[in-house]
């Protein structure tokens, strides 16, 4: 179908990233500098919250949403089984055990399982915006209040989404976002920790930085002081000046970007509804898609291959198809350590042999989104019963 490769995601650099990634390496301003807060300022307003920590990775976000919850050794969070593996992880290098629970149609974490799953030792609550497409929040909020719980969002793929009409990222306990090199906000790596909450904010910014009491521009010129107490048990997990700079100049131009994925998934979505051989996820009236993932679920009673044979033979048309995510309680980590075994969250799995990721980035063209639409048709055409 291609002579090219197209993969499920690219980064989108535009000459002003470029730009600006120039003027930070001019600086001499690396790390710890002034594109940090100008980031966090713009971040806050961008996810409707009041504060915007910048950090590492979204994995550094969960682990510094976790331990501001607090969370101990013997504790629990529960997690959706859909989901990266860093959602749970993090609860886990905080002391906690991840408590998995299954999923509904739409990928999201099932509320009413995750409800059945709250125990003595339930601490905080997980909730990932798997997509992109906003969980029941108002149920999972109505769960942690009627439990004592912290709710901590997965907001990797939700940048841009929202629910009833709200941004995520000032709800719950604490929002997680992403800026890898294939998220909406594509920094090479990044994260940052979004909250409402002065003193989580403010717990957020001391553990980043291994809790030092002042930062390096505090202690920087002619009459700065060289003092600092380490206060308690931080980590380094600074966002260099590098990247916030690549993801502040993406985020003025998010709106842009934003409203081309929103168009594909909509060409998608129209190709895609009138089969009865895959079925599309659709949207809830009361949320917007922050789409940074399309997936579609494969209808295997229509077909005579399953979701690998249709992956294999997509990749083989240069269409860079991919699959989010393997369940939680598949990785030896999680089987060996916690007991889960196959057979645990029947839908999670149910679902995973039928989902696939199709390509969706701002910078696809209409001809890409053309060639994933009839390579999809050639194959499953192929395979059917």
């Amino acid at each position: 179908m291609r002579e090219e490769f197209l993969p499920y995601s690219k980064p989108v650099l535009a000459d002003e990233d470029v730009a600006a990634a120039v003027k930070v390496l001019k600086s001499g301003w690396l790390t710890t500098g002034p594109a940090i807060p100008a980031l966090e300022r713009a971040l806050a307003k961008a996810a409707g919250a009041k504060h915007a920590a910048a950090v590492s990775s979204c994995t550094a976000a969960l682990h510094i949403a976790y331990q501001t919850v607090p969370l101990r050794a013997g504790d629990e969070v529960v997690v959706p089984a859909l989901t990266f593996a860093a959602t749970a992880s993090a609860a886990a290098a905080s002391g906690a055990k991840p408590v998995i629970a299954d999923v509904g149609d739409d990928l999201n974490i099932d509320a009413a399982d995750a409800a059945a799953r709250v125990g003595p030792k339930t601490r905080a609550l997980a909730a990932v915006h798997f997509g992109g497409l906003p969980c029941d929040v108002a149920a999972l909020e109505e769960i942690c209040r009627e439990n004592d719980l912290a709710l901590v969002q997965d907001c990797a793929h939700a940048l841009g989404a929202a629910y009833r009409g709200e941004p995520l990222g000032g709800r719950g306990h604490a929002a997680c976002y992403s800026f890898h090199a294939v998220k909406q906000i594509a920094a090479g790596e990044g994260g940052a920790v979004t909250t409402d909450d002065d003193a989580v904010a403010a717990e957020a910014r001391l553990l980043r930085n291994h809790f030092l009491t002042t930062s390096a521009a505090d202690r920087h010129g002619p009459t700065a002081d060289y003092r600092y107490d380490v206060a308690g048990l931080g980590y380094n997990y600074r966002m260099p000046d590098l990247n916030a700079a690549l993801a502040l100049s993406q985020l003025g131009r998010f709106a842009v970007d934003d409203a081309r994925r929103q168009a594909v998934a909509a060409a998608y979505d129209d190709a895609f509804r009138p089969r009865d051989d895959l079925e599309i996820i659709p949207t809830p009236p009361n949320v917007r898609h922050g789409r940074h993932l399309y997936v579609v679920k494969l209808r295997l009673e229509a077909l005579t291959a399953d979701r690998d044979a249709v992956f294999r033979a997509l990749r083989a048309e240069n269409v860079g198809v991919n699959v989010h995510y393997i369940p939680l309680h598949y990785h030896s980590y999680y089987r060996d350590t916690y007991g889960y075994r196959r057979g645990d969250f029947p839908r999670a799995e149910a679902l995973f042999e039928r989902i696939l990721s199709l390509p969706l980035f701002a910078a696809i063209t209409a001809r890409d989104v053309a060639d994933v639409i009839k390579a999809v048709d050639k194959v499953l055409r192929h395979y059917r019963r």
